[in-house]
């Protein structure tokens, strides 16, 4: 599996809510509306979800062992953080 693009669709200064991205893999599949969010401990990928019946939210889509979750968040944060850096000049 390689991921061959990541794009920051929405960047945010404020909340708990910092972006929305979406990941491509293999030039293949798309993984829209994967967010990151600034948690107790520091920032955090949130892989999209659905409000089911019960209230509670149910991962749409997500990685099934933790060395995928860990490349995926890793390129997620790097795409990220050149992201704040283009907008912080740009300001």
């Amino acid at each position: 599996m390689n991921i061959t693009d990541v794009r920051i669709r929405k960047l945010n200064d404020e909340g708990k809510m910092k972006a929305i991205v979406s990941v491509t893999f293999d030039d293949a599949f798309v993984v829209h509306d994967i967010k990151i969010i600034e948690g107790q401990n520091g920032l955090f990928v949130a892989m999209p979800s659905r409000k089911v019946s019960e209230g509670d939210y149910r991962d749409i889509a997500h990685p099934i062992n933790s060395d995928a979750r860990n490349l995926i968040q890793e390129r997620i944060f790097e795409e990220y953080e050149k992201a704040k850096l283009e907008a912080s000049i740009t300001e």
